[in-house]
């Protein structure tokens, strides 16, 4: 039942934890592992991502993605801080105006995005969730990528 877990112990201790495993026997199945994670942020826009949306974007929960990255519809951005999905718009730029101001540009300053290994992936996604590993990238999506589509199989599988 630790599968995914060691990332976490990893933050929640920051990095000061120490956990040791060792493999003691094979039992029967009990059942689905118990939830560790939180909701995501699931984007809803299609372009490259930008600092200005992600400024708004990180009180909202952990980002997995850097500026300048590109996105679609169904990825997953971020990790949500309540237990929740929620969809999200990274590709949203900053209004242009032909006014000069000293001042009124503000400098743009995000924490790194948390970047995931393989494993961590793994132990990470959910059941309506799916890994895309390219020789540049590990991304993860919803198993959905339509909202429309996504609520309709949600509203399904609790029926």
């Amino acid at each position: 039942g630790l599968v995914g877990y060691r990332s976490v112990f990893s933050s929640d201790t920051r990095g000061t934890g120490f956990m040791h495993r060792a493999f003691q026997s094979y039992e029967k199945h009990r059942g689905p592992l118990g939830n560790v994670r939180k909701g995501v942020l699931v984007s809803m826009g299609y372009g490259t991502i930008t600092a200005y949306a992600l400024m708004s974007l990180e009180a909202r929960g952990t980002l997995f993605v850097t500026p300048g990255m590109e996105t679609y519809d169904g990825m997953i951005v971020g990790e949500h801080s309540r237990d929740t999905d929620l969809d999200v718009n990274p590709v949203r730029s900053k209004e242009l105006s032909n006014m000069r101001a000293a001042g009124k540009d503000e400098n743009v300053k995000l924490s790194p995005p948390k970047l995931m290994t393989l494993e961590e992936a793994i132990g990470y996604v959910a059941s309506d969730e799916l890994i895309e590993v390219t020789p540049k990238a590990i991304r993860l999506r919803k198993r959905y990528l339509d909202v429309n589509k996504r609520k309709a199989m949600s509203k399904k599988a609790k029926n």
